[in-house]
């Protein structure tokens, strides 16, 4: 059975209703959770018999009602409920200010929690490589990816790499010899129906292969703006290179190496990024650790 990863830009059947049944979870105090209909993000300060409060990182509190389904854990839907009476709960409270993931919260960047280290064993151990691999078009990609998820991908033993482009996915599928054991997951650029990119993806049919993706024209865009200070990302005129001008039309004197470097900084946990990003990559890690494809190669 196929988790729910949110909505698929190319999803076969757009009038189709989705599931409504969520997966119930604790609404325990410190959980970090997005609210599906306006996009607040925050951790639980308080729960109530009909309502829960959430406080974003830079204390700002509201009150929402608990709805089936009506917030995203991990960029999935859910139904938050009240904790049984007793339950712990992790650290948080009115005043402090939460930051998803990161030292101190239990939770990786992604939102994940943290398995607890064995008695006698580090924190971090050296995982086996598995034989399966996530493919990025570049190594912008490939540093958002390391942020977010880095800590959950070393965990299960699983390699990024990128490809500087998918003009040749086809041949490089056809390279990399996908198997049972060897699953291969690509995540691609402007993934929307009629682009270029999306005939390049309709070559590549191997059960082995999943090619998902989001549609933003570059993974900047997949960066919320709220979360570089910026009210929307700019519209860049046809035949002008897209960092380029978001560059210019942004007021920062810097090269597209300088800028990512500065959106790379603002970027801090899966909160700070697009939903329709953070379910693609979810899928892919899942497809490349399903049950039984573990094949591993080498030490990383």
């Amino acid at each position: 059975m196929r988790r729910d990863y949110g909505p698929d830009v190319l999803a076969a059947d757009p009038g189709q209703r989705p599931r409504t049944e969520h997966p119930q979870v604790p609404a325990e105090r410190g959980l970090v959770v997005e609210e599906a209909g306006g996009g607040f993000c925050g951790a639980v300060v308080d729960c109530e018999k009909h309502v829960v409060t959430l406080e974003d990182r830079k204390g700002k509190q509201r009150v929402f009602p608990l709805t089936r389904g009506g917030f995203l854990l991990e960029g999935r839907p859910v139904t938050l409920v009240r904790p049984a009476p007793g339950a712990p709960c992790t650290p948080g409270g009115p005043g402090q200010r939460h930051h998803p993931g990161g030292p101190g919260t239990g939770r990786t960047a992604s939102g994940s929690l943290v398995a607890p280290a064995l008695p006698g064993q580090p924190a971090a151990r050296a995982r086996v490589a598995r034989a399966s691999r996530i493919y990025v078009e570049g190594r912008h990609d490939a540093d958002l990816v390391e942020k977010i998820w880095g800590d959950d991908l070393r965990d299960v033993g699983v390699v990024v790499e990128y490809l500087a482009g998918v003009d040749h996915l086809p041949a490089i599928v056809a390279a990399f010899a996908p198997g049972p054991r060897r699953r291969l997951g690509v995540l691609v650029d402007h993934l929307v129906p009629g682009s270029k990119e999306s005939r390049i993806a309709a070559q590549v049919s191997s059960p082995h292969v999943l090619v998902v993706g989001h549609p933003f024209v570059d993974i900047w865009q997949a960066v919320r703006p709220a979360s570089l200070g910026i009210g929307a990302w700019p519209a860049v005129p046809r035949g002008t290179p897209w960092k380029e001008g978001v560059l210019q039309a942004l007021g920062w004197d810097d090269e597209p190496a300088a800028g990512w470097r500065r959106i790379l900084g603002a970027v801090h946990s899966y909160a700070d990024l697009e939903p329709a990003l953070l379910g693609r990559v979810e899928e892919l890690i899942d497809f490349v650790t399903a049950p039984g494809t573990s094949d591993p190669v080498a030490n990383v």
